[in-house]
């Protein structure tokens, strides 16, 4: 029965679709749509980057290719960490969370362009009347409903759920990206501070030395007693450097063990194989970044696809303000078992043709529009300010390596001459021509200088993960209209 009324309801359904065929040509509207004022704000999104960069550019080296950033470290475990961190990172997790539901709304704002289709089946049996025998009456049908999107409406809505789905993908990417330079950040401060403790022990040392001689020439009435506390006093200041230290590395460790939602122990061991030592980059110079790549941010291309779905809501609450025309139509094959005789057959209806016109609200469709321009308006006043931003933190971290990269050569001259002088008062106190307090004093510029060193090359690794962050995380345009992130960054 029922494969018999799709059959017979095939010329049915191809007179609704033709009938309905202006659904499906929104070119044929445009010039409808413009007569009325239908008509949304402009929805491309264009980024006006700066031809050159305003700051200078560090090293005068090579280009680099941002594709390999992570793998540039050379660091095994960072990348596991990071590997880690967007496993379970509760950001990354909302962002997902939040794809899957522009998703759905896609699917109901799609589903607003298609007819409705619905079967039914029905069956009764009884007495309707004193004159005639009792009936039992059967049924089976098809029923269908379609909404003519004469003002584009139900397709702005589509539009506008299509750019959200793709303004939360790339919101997912940007939480990747940031969660990979938490880690990394992390990760920096950590190698850094293990270094500064070993530096911190030797000048604790040192002091420590100093102190103990100055204490026993004051004894020996050869120094003042001015002299021994001064020195105490510095050794005391020392050893609290040191354990402040300490205490700033269990900090870091802590951070990681909250970012990788790894056991403390198990990470407290893999830290162990590289301690106090920093991942330094092989090869990390650039001489040139092309504006267009503030175009391939996911938090730009997040703040344009919002702008997008707010002009789209414009037309959408446009055209609640004009008439809506639906159309329906059923088909259906009914059984009428009477005595004497049964019946049997199909029955159908085209229509009604519904016009709906609104006539008062008490203004809540015009502030709806109004309401749809607002938010219009601050979205594009969002991603202006966002590209601002960026153009801001890409230079900023230009700067930071132009500046480090002119006091490298002055740092490595300074820790050079320091060693230099030290290993020369070494040789003297050997032959007995120098104290041992002037050698302890000499090991501590050496110490302070290296450290100097150390906490260059700290800065010098985290201005490299903020141009990580602020050119996006080595997005690249995959497709016209598409971006996606290099998968070598996380893996």
């Amino acid at each position: 029965m029922l494969k018999r009324l799709l059959i017979n309801s095939l010329p049915f359904f191809l007179l609704l679709s033709n009938l309905n065929g202006c659904a499906w040509m929104p070119k044929q509207l445009d010039s409808f749509r413009t007569m009325i004022g239908l008509q949304p704000p402009q929805t491309t999104v264009k980024l006006p980057a700066p031809p050159n960069w305003q700051a200078p550019l560090p090293h005068g080296g090579k280009l680099m290719e941002l594709k390999a950033w992570w793998q540039q470290f050379n660091d095994p475990l960072l990348l596991h960490l990071i590997d880690q961190a967007q496993t379970v990172s509760p950001s990354i997790a909302s962002a997902k969370s939040r794809i899957e539901q522009a998703r759905a709304k896609k699917v109901g704002a799609t589903a607003a362009l298609l007819p409705d289709l619905t079967a039914n089946a029905s069956g009764s049996r009884g007495l309707e009347s004193l004159f005639f025998p009792a009936a039992t009456i059967g049924s089976i049908g098809l029923q269908t409903r379609w909404e003519l999107d004469l003002f584009g409406g139900n397709q702005a809505a589509q539009d506008a759920a299509q750019a959200r789905v793709e303004g939360a993908t790339a919101s997912w990417h940007d939480a990747r990206v940031l969660v990979a330079a938490e880690v990394a950040n992390q990760y920096n401060i950590l190698r850094s501070c293990e270094a500064q403790v070993a530096f911190a022990q030797t000048d604790a040392n040192s002091r420590s030395e100093t102190s103990r001689l100055t204490e026993n020439m004051s004894q020996a009435g050869l120094k003042p007693p001015a002299d021994a506390a001064l020195a105490s006093a510095s050794s005391a200041q020392a050893r609290n450097t040191l354990l402040t230290q300490s205490a700033q590395c269990d900090l870091a460790i802590k951070a990681l063990v909250a970012l990788t939602g790894d056991a403390e122990p198990k990470l407290r061991k893999r830290l162990q194989v590289a301690s106090g030592k920093l991942a330094q980059p092989v090869s990390m110079t650039v001489t040139a970044i092309p504006g267009e790549l503030l175009a391939q941010r996911p938090d730009i291309i997040a703040a344009g696809q919002e702008v997008i779905a707010a002009s789209a809501d414009i037309t959408q609450y446009q055209a609640q303000r004009y008439p809506k025309i639906s159309f329906s139509g059923k088909i259906s094959m009914m059984q009428l078992d009477v005595a004497p005789a049964p019946k049997g057959g199909t029955v159908w209806s085209i229509g009604p043709l519904a016009v709906t016109l609104p006539l008062f609200d008490g203004g809540l469709r015009v502030a709806n529009v109004e309401a749809a321009r607002a938010r219009y308006t601050e979205a594009s006043l969002i991603f202006t300010g966002k590209i601002r931003s960026a153009v801001r933190e890409v230079e900023e971290a230009l700067v930071n390596l132009h500046s480090m990269g002119q006091r490298n050569e002055e740092v490595a001259k300074a820790v050079a001459g320091f060693n230099t002088a030290f290993a020369a008062k070494e040789e003297l106190y050997k032959v007995g021509l120098v104290s041992l307090i002037e050698l302890e004093e000499s090991r501590r510029l050496a110490v302070q200088a290296k450290t100097g060193q150390l906490q260059l090359r700290r800065d010098q690794i985290a201005a490299w993960i903020s141009l990580y962050r602020a050119l996006g995380g080595g997005w690249t345009t995959a497709e016209a209209g598409k971006v996606e992130p290099q998968k070598a960054l996380f893996n």
